[in-house]
């Protein structure tokens, strides 16, 4: 890492970047794709048992009652979103197809991440037992808010039906892990605070696993070459301004409305994100019939965007200066 900082090279990010192009040149499949698949969801339960062992029950509790944060945050992902989508209707079909729009619509839906989200509010040194509720909570509505949503502003030919199994892998995935890390904390509390640098990179890791399973998922359905390079040009600058719009819109409310650093970072982390790992088994149940392959096709691009830019917006505060901010 120290080496790489040389050259003005995240390391992070390089990761990011490296494991989306691996994902890509050698997808997995078969047996290789379950143990991949086992992989990150135990990389995901183990990223939230640590996430319980270093919270103490005070700081959760705290977290948990902190109502007017989990309400902006909502707002973001379940107002700001479905507007800046509507507005992009122009956009089809003169510039992008009408099951494209369809997809970018749709993206602007979806639920927050839970995983990233939270990874990277504790990368940016933020209020991680904020961010555990607020992107949990935002992701569990969702299972219900993101049908309602698509039925009220979107026509699709499957009925759309809510899957409780989401429900089910949140609480077995991040729920339970945390709760069991809560319980254990007495007993590696010290181990964590004695080996705190390198557990940091469990953070990273989990992301980075994400990252090259998705991309692997996608080059295995062949996504990509079912639309132009011009299509995907387009489609990426207007994911990378729906990005900006939103991460400047969250940045100013988390100031306006007298939240303190660590709770602005919350807004920014988990009011600008958009679930992959929730969106895409929804979407093969709202558009069964349809194109589905091109309707998430925006979500998984602004999904590889907002990991690269959150990333070094997370690295950057993290190693921001404590008096210039105190």
């Amino acid at each position: 890492m120290k080496f790489l900082s040389r050259f003005y090279i995240d390391g992070f990010i390089l990761g990011i970047i490296i494991a989306g192009v691996l994902g890509s040149v050698f997808p997995v499949s078969g047996t290789a794709e379950s143990i991949l698949n086992w992989a990150t969801k135990i990389a995901i339960g183990f990223l939230f048992l640590l996430y319980g062992a270093r919270l103490s029950p005070q700081e959760a509790w705290k977290g948990v009652k902190h109502w007017r944060l989990h309400t902006v945050v909502l707002a973001a992902t379940f107002v700001l979103f479905p507007l800046i989508g509507l507005a992009l209707r122009f956009l089809s079909p003169t510039l992008i197809s009408d099951d494209l729009y369809t997809g970018l619509l749709y993206m602007c839906l979806v639920p927050s991440t839970v995983q990233s989200s939270i990874a990277f509010t504790s990368i940016a040194k933020g209020n991680v037992a904020g961010a555990i509720v607020s992107a949990s909570f935002s992701n569990l509505i969702g299972v219900f808010v993101t049908p309602l949503l698509v039925v009220l502003l979107m026509n699709t030919t499957g009925q759309a039906t809510v899957d409780f199994s989401s429900i089910l892998d949140i609480v077995v995935q991040l729920l339970i892990p945390f709760i069991v890390g809560q319980l254990i904390r007495p007993l590696v509390i010290g181990w964590l605070q004695k080996y705190a640098e390198p557990t940091k990179y469990v953070d990273r890791g989990s992301i980075i696993l994400v990252v090259f399973a998705a991309f692997s998922e996608s080059m295995k359905e062949g996504i990509w070459s079912t639309v132009t390079i011009w299509q995907i040009v387009i489609l990426t600058i207007v994911c990378c301004l729906i990005l900006a719009l939103v991460l400047g819109v969250t940045a100013f409310a988390g100031r306006k409305l007298g939240f303190d650093l660590p709770d602005q970072i919350v807004i920014i982390f988990c009011g600008s994100k958009k679930s992959l790992a929730t969106g895409l088994p929804m979407a093969a149940v709202l558009f069964a019939g349809q194109p589905v392959g091109l309707i998430v096709l925006p979500l998984m691009i602004f999904h590889q965007i907002q990991l690269i830019v959150c990333a070094a917006m997370a690295q950057r505060f993290a190693n921001r200066d404590p008096v210039s901010v105190s």
